[in-house]
């Protein structure tokens, strides 16, 4: 689940945990119920990096991006980041942070969307392997 984050991974997640941007607060707001019973971990250290919203049972990591991340070295690390994240089988969703702060209920709508779509993969999967 850590995918061996260092202790000084745990310590920055810690505190991004209390300095939570305006936009990742609002998100917050609606994951920390969790949807369809699933639940999610904010600020969740995953090897090296540092998942801004997770939920383990699907794998699912949410990403809430500022403007900085329009920066080409920025871009270009971000996407380095999610390659070696989807090598390991996590699935990234990526919103701005203007589409959380004015946008909620679609940001939603494609989060319940996207678990919708990783219970039916899994199911799907663990029957393909019972037929095995």
């Amino acid at each position: 689940m850590f995918e061996g984050a260092t202790h000084l991974i745990f310590e920055k997640a810690k505190v991004l945990r209390r300095n939570m941007t305006p936009s990742e607060q609002t998100l917050w707001m609606y994951l920390k119920e969790g949807i369809n019973k699933l639940k999610f971990r904010r600020q969740h250290p995953i090897g090296l990096y540092i998942a801004d919203f997770y939920c383990h049972k699907v794998k699912l990591i949410i990403e809430i991006d500022g403007s900085i991340h329009e920066e080409p070295e920025v871009k270009q690390k971000d996407e380095l980041r999610q390659k070696e994240l989807k090598s390991w089988g996590y699935y990234i969703m990526r919103f701005s942070n203007l589409e959380v702060l004015q946008h909620i209920e679609k940001v939603m709508i494609s989060i319940q969307e996207k678990i919708s779509d990783l219970i039916k993969l899994q199911t799907q999967n663990a029957s393909s392997k019972q037929g095995v």
